[in-house]
């Protein structure tokens, strides 16, 4: 007789790269971790965050990097270059840092309409200098037609962080509150909509913003911010799953807490996406003490990018392979997994 044996039909481990090794879920998180790290292997790259964090004589540096290939380029609000100024500069700002400089590197598929390349970078400059940055120093390189896809950019960041500041996921603490400043999904839906040409009744844009202002007033005020995390690639849920992990903690948020436009909502449902899992631009989850809670509240709130602000969840215990618990519109508990890759790839 057979013995019969369960297993999976989807391999954990490849010998080539997939779409969703860049798409912020499990197996980016392998790749990271099997490949990655062991080679490039230091202190700073085990923090664990999306900016590195190092003193440079009595102050602190901030220096981050991100690659920018999403598709379509032009999106209900915004372009790739918004997208590189703004996603940098928010990488920055959830380490608590002002940003000061920016990169910008171009790699152009031969065929690219010079029109589109000056809308892009003017964009760029535009949305860089309301942050009150430069973009100061870049490269350019060009590829055969039909290797390139039009166009992919490049952009590093770096910026000071006050003496005072530390925010990491090593702060956050039992019986923090966990407070999300807007809306979610958004852009993911945007770019879905736009890529396969779906019409809604009203339009969906995507929240593509820059956070380094909000941060600054938050931490002008003195609030103790243990930890931020933009939602970006995996969403709200990927990125509490990775801070879960990284922190050894155990968090409950609430279903009917986590704010979500009804269009968007609607899209999701419609389109059989979880919006737990789509991907954001300007919205990202803070962790501060207890009695914190309503006084950030209330300073997220009267910011134009934080005036969804809500309370979402709280961290409840100490869990050494770290946890997330939806409490369902419904009263269940359901346990958040990080999912493969992305749903929908090519979003940043």
């Amino acid at each position: 007789m057979t013995e019969f044996k369960l297993s999976c039909p989807t391999p954990l481990h490849y010998e080539q790269i997939v779409l969703a090794h860049g798409g912020g879920g499990r197996l980016m998180q392998q790749l990271l971790d099997s490949t990655v790290q062991p080679i490039f292997n230091n202190a700073l790259l085990e923090q664990k965050t999306d900016c590195a964090v190092f003193p440079i004589g009595d102050q602190k540096l901030a220096f981050t990097t991100d690659s920018y290939v999403i598709n379509p380029v032009f999106f209900a609000g915004g372009d790739i270059g918004k997208l590189a100024v703004c996603g940098t500069l928010n990488d920055l700002a959830m380490s608590g840092a002002k940003p000061l400089y920016l990169s910008c590197g171009l790699i152009l598929e031969e065929g690219f309409a010079i029109s589109d390349l000056k809308r892009i970078l003017q964009s760029m400059q535009d949305t860089a200098k309301t942050a009150g940055v430069s973009i100061v120093t870049g490269d350019t390189k060009v590829v055969d037609r039909g290797k390139g896809d039009g166009i992919y950019i490049n952009t590093a960041g770096i910026g000071l962080v006050a003496s005072d500041v530390q925010i990491a996921p090593q702060r956050i603490q039992v019986g923090d509150s966990i407070i999300i400043n807007s809306d979610i999904a958004r852009h993911g839906m945007a770019i879905m909509l736009a890529r396969e040409g779906v019409a809604f009744e009203s339009q969906i844009e995507s929240d593509c913003a820059d956070l380094s202002g909000l941060v600054q007033e938050l931490i002008a005020a003195k609030l103790d911010l243990h930890c931020l995390r933009d939602l970006t690639r995996g969403g709200l849920a990927s990125g509490l799953l990775e801070l879960a992990a990284t922190s050894g903690q155990r968090f409950v948020i609430q279903e009917i807490t986590i704010p979500i436009h009804d269009d968007v909502n609607s899209a999701c449902e419609i389109l059989g996406f979880d919006p737990l899992y789509v991907a954001n631009e300007a919205c990202f989850v803070m962790f501060v003490a207890a009695e914190e809670t309503e006084k950030t509240l209330a300073l997220l709130r009267s910011h134009s990018l934080g005036s969804q602000a809500q309370q979402i969840g709280t961290v409840t215990n100490i869990d050494k392979n770290g946890a997330v618990i939806l409490e369902t519109a419904m009263g269940v508990n359901r346990q958040l997994m990080l999912l493969s890759g992305e749903q929908l790839p090519r979003i940043c």
